[in-house]
């Protein structure tokens, strides 16, 4: 296996190094992330070992230009930060696993069985819907380049059509998804919160639209206008 070691630290790279070509791995190493972004992007790792704190920029922006230009490899993050924010904050840009410094090698290497086991399914971090975008790392939505002002019921409803674009729901899954099995309130809520959606993509005439699925429920149409029975 061809492993990325990107880290900026010359004797932990070294020694990193070292202990995976003593295991069997292929490794490349780096210290910055813009030699590690032209590395990533050339080549066809099996794993990326990826330092947070880089000289030029850090490795949450690294992670997130990697998934941008469509590279799907198992990502570990390394960092001396140890609050939960970062934490988040990487596996939200991309990352498939953290750990923290000072750490064991025989935990790292294992952590990098773990997440090459898992394979390198297509896992974009934008996700869109015609003119619509949904960044879930961001928590936001956009139409045609706009941020949209959503509520909460509303980011979450809408996602949930972004994420199953073209696909009809019932009022009973999205009522399960969005507000949960246990919800007891009026049955309506599905119709007026879609009512307001609407709304909100009349902005972009050419753009999606929910169309209204007889005797089923609804459906987020990408392009053009929708057939509203």
């Amino acid at each position: 296996m061809r492993v990325l070691v990107v880290e900026d630290d010359a004797r932990l790279s070294d020694q990193m190094s070292r202990g995976l070509r003593a295991d069997g791995y292929a490794v490349d190493t780096c210290p910055s992330a813009e030699e590690a972004r032209w590395l990533g992007v050339e080549n066809d790792y099996d794993a990326v070992v990826l330092d947070i704190g880089l000289p030029d920029r850090d490795g949450f922006a690294l992670c997130a230009e990697l998934r941008a230009a469509g590279r799907w490899y198992p990502i570990l993050m390394l960092t001396a930060r140890s609050s939960v924010e970062d934490r988040v904050r990487g596996l939200d840009v991309g990352a498939d696993d953290y750990l923290l410094k000072p750490f064991a090698f025989t935990e790292l290497t294992a952590r990098l069985r773990a997440i090459v086991r898992r394979g390198i399914p297509e896992r974009p971090t934008i996700v869109r819907a015609g003119s619509l975008e949904l960044d879930p790392a961001r928590r936001t939505i956009r139409l045609d380049g706009r941020r949209l002002d959503l509520s909460l019921r509303e980011h979450a409803l809408l996602e949930m059509f972004i994420r199953r674009s073209d696909e009809p729901l019932t009022r009973a899954e999205i009522l399960e998804h969005v507000w949960d099995w246990a919800y007891d309130g009026s049955s309506n809520v599905v119709d007026w919160y879609v009512v307001a959606l609407r709304r909100h993509l009349e902005a972009d005439a050419e753009g999606p639209r929910i169309e209204t699925i007889r005797g089923v429920g609804y459906a987020l149409r990408p392009r053009g206008a929708a057939r509203l029975d």
